[in-house]
């Protein structure tokens, strides 16, 4: 997915985020049944989050702010040369922001097809600051896509290297998880009863990882005020942390932070593409 936005003190600077829609961490897509929950959103333009699709039809998001059309088309245009159009998702929208000289060139660089390469990633540019994140089969590529990256910029550009080696036990958290849903009654963080047995799955999975550290994220739909959605997507993930640590799991081996609606896996034009984006995720650590 890829959000583009970066404010300043004195103007507003071009930035972007890639998320790829690619499976890595498990995501469950979190769905207050049966009402949509009030609760949800952002005033701010919204960052992309990592979707719980496949490689092949996991959607690429693009939503935030660019100063002009043409960097628009080109952005989507690249992005529907590498994905394909049917998982591009345009939610771009043109506002007064000024991007860095020849930024258009240099996003066309850095949306390369070496990108596939990295699951549950992002890829953030934010001025001439770039910053890639994802996991990466084994270290040689991890290190490789960065320096391929950084020699293809002008020096004025810093690349932050974030990617990780995957774990082979994700897999086994993934499909644990399969995709189901977590739900919560309507815009609270109380579980309801039909979530319980799946939590219980995830708990006995989690524990049987016992030299693994664990994160549990909340995300939310745009509905609403993104501070209160970002408390809300907290509070889910502190709900099902809770809930887990009564099963036996160790609270120093579960991290949670709530997301909001800043990484939608879908567009929130929809009530299918918020049922979506209103979800929890399950990482595993180190």
């Amino acid at each position: 997915m890829v959000s583009i936005l970066q404010r300043d003190t004195t103007m507003m600077r071009a930035g972007m985020a890639l998320v790829l829609g690619l499976v890595c961490g498990s995501t469950a897509w979190a769905q207050p049944a049966p009402v949509t929950s009030p609760a949800t959103p952002s005033s701010s333009p919204a960052a992309a989050l990592p979707s719980g699709g496949t490689a092949r039809s996991g959607p690429v998001v693009a939503s935030g702010t660019v100063p002009d059309e043409a960097t628009r088309a080109a952005v989507i245009g690249r992005l529907r040369e590498l994905y394909g159009a049917d998982r591009v998702v345009d939610q771009l929208s043109l506002g007064p922001v000024v991007a860095p000289p020849q930024w258009r060139d240099h996003v066309h660089k850095l949306l390369s097809p070496a990108l596939k390469q990295v699951s549950h990633g992002q890829l953030a540019i934010q001025g001439q600051t770039v910053e890639i994140r994802g996991e990466v089969p084994n270290e040689a590529l991890r290190q490789q896509l960065a320096s391929d990256m950084a020699q293809s910029l002008n020096p004025t550009y810093t690349v932050r290297n974030g990617l990780r080696v995957a774990v082979q036990d994700q897999t086994l958290v993934d499909q644990a998880l399969a995709n189901r849903i977590v739900e919560f009654e309507p815009g609270s963080a109380v579980l309801r009863p039909a979530s319980l047995p799946l939590l219980d799955e995830m708990a006995a999975v989690m524990a049987r990882l016992k030299d693994r550290r664990f994160e549990v994220i909340g995300h939310t739909d745009a509905d609403g005020a993104r501070p209160a959605n970002v408390s809300l997507s907290l509070a889910r993930a502190q709900a099902v942390k809770t809930y887990l640590t009564g099963k036996g799991l160790p609270a120093d081996r579960i991290a949670i932070s709530g997301m909001g609606p800043d990484q939608p896996v879908a567009s929130n034009a929809t009530e299918a593409g918020r049922a979506r984006n209103r979800r929890i995720e399950f990482r595993v650590g180190s």
